[in-house]
């Protein structure tokens, strides 16, 4: 429901009811991710995609249907169709599992204040019951970023603090993906399947080094969707007007700087100086922290030199593998724009355990949704 957050926000403001089709689970190469929604509302108006095209007439259709009727939550499938050009299915060969059903904004006020939350850029997870007893069905709870406390009922006996504690820790991974409880251990007597829509604060993208290609690579960073700062120690290098595409521009030792901000499992750290006096302690710090990504820029020469010291300051055979040096993938990059790419493809692939081949060279789906939890 995230990608229409902005206006599924104002129907709610204006106790509007709506259908709502949200994506629940994706097999084979599937266009879009599970948590992706359309909406239709009373006067037939409708917002999201939910295949590209493929079966949003469908899917248009069972919305209005919902509504109408007022009736119990629907699901319905739909897979591939290539014996009948004018059957209902996915041409791409994936399938997908979707589920309907109306919501009264009205009956849930905890849902425009997260939908707000997230239109205004701040994180927060709206748990969503898709498959259990008939009367939990499409029940929804709202857990807003920070220590506040949750909203809205979606299972009997302890079960919501069940589901809040798992929507918390997956809007701190900043993912959204479908829980399972119910059963012996967790105190829910019924067994639920919940997606926990997540919209988490920008991932931190830290670029240290003043250097051209730091301002390239923090432009796509920025397109990205990342947080983005460059470190330089050097205050006539480190200015805001060389960087602006970056949120922040930081004159500081990069280590310093380092042990001083927050990071998290999202955050990627790019060193762009090829100095060891600068690379050396950043990297030693670096490489000790849970961050999703750490890559240092330099020749085959220097990276086997940085290396050797890196190991002579103490960092661990399993903390220098985790450093992609040099960095970025083989794209044959030569200017900072390109060079920028290579690094960010690197990233991206880091972060979604991605092989970074090209997609002729393998086999299987294309899009690989992202691992079902179960917490029973």
């Amino acid at each position: 429901m995230l990608n229409i957050a902005d206006t599924l926000h104002r129907w709610c403001r204006e106790a509007r009811p709506f259908a709502l089709a949200t994506v629940v689970d994706v097999h084979g190469s599937a266009p879009l991710p599970a948590g992706t929604s359309v909406a239709v509302d009373e006067d037939g108006t409708a917002i999201g995609s939910i295949s590209g095209g493929c079966v949003e007439g469908a899917v248009y259709d069972l919305c209005r249907q919902v509504l109408r009727d007022r009736g119990a939550p629907q699901r319905t499938w739909f897979g591939y169709s290539d014996d009948d050009a004018f059957a209902v299915g996915l041409t791409c060969g994936g399938e997908l599992d979707v589920f309907v059903q109306r919501v009264d904004p009205a009956g849930q006020p905890h849902l425009a204040t997260a939908l707000c939350e997230i239109t205004q850029g701040r994180p927060a997870a709206v748990a969503q019951v898709v498959d259990g007893p008939e009367h939990l069905l499409g029940a929804t709870l709202s857990v807003l970023g920070g220590d506040r406390a949750a909203h809205g009922r979606v299972a009997d006996g302890p079960g919501d603090r069940v589901i809040a504690g798992q929507a918390r820790a997956l809007l701190r991974t900043g993912r959204t993906a479908r829980v399972d409880i119910g059963g012996e251990g967790d105190g829910c007597a019924a067994r639920l399947s919940v997606l926990v829509h997540v919209h988490a604060s920008r991932p931190r993208l830290l670029v240290f080094g003043a250097v051209d290609f730091a301002a390239a690579l923090s432009q796509a960073g920025r397109f990205l969707g990342y947080h983005v700062t460059v470190c330089d120690a050097r205050p006539v290098f480190a200015t805001p007007a060389r960087f602006p595409h970056a949120d922040d521009v930081v004159v500081d030792w990069p280590h310093r700087y380092l042990e001083r901000t927050s990071v998290d499992g999202r955050t990627a750290v790019c060193v762009l100086t090829h100095d060891a006096k600068f690379d050396i302690p950043l990297l030693r710090l670096a490489l000790s922290l849970p961050v999703t990504y750490v890559g240092a820029m330099g020749s085959r020469r220097t990276h086997d030199e940085r290396m050797h010291l890196l190991h002579e300051e103490g960092v661990t055979a399993d903390q220098l593998a985790r450093l992609r040096s040099p960095i970025g993938l083989d794209l044959g990059a030569r200017t900072p724009e390109e060079t920028a790419v290579s690094i960010t493809a690197e990233i991206i692939a880091q972060a979604n355990q991605g092989t970074g081949r090209p997609l002729t060279r393998i086999t299987g789906p294309i899009h690989r949704p992202p691992r079902l939890m179960n917490y029973r």
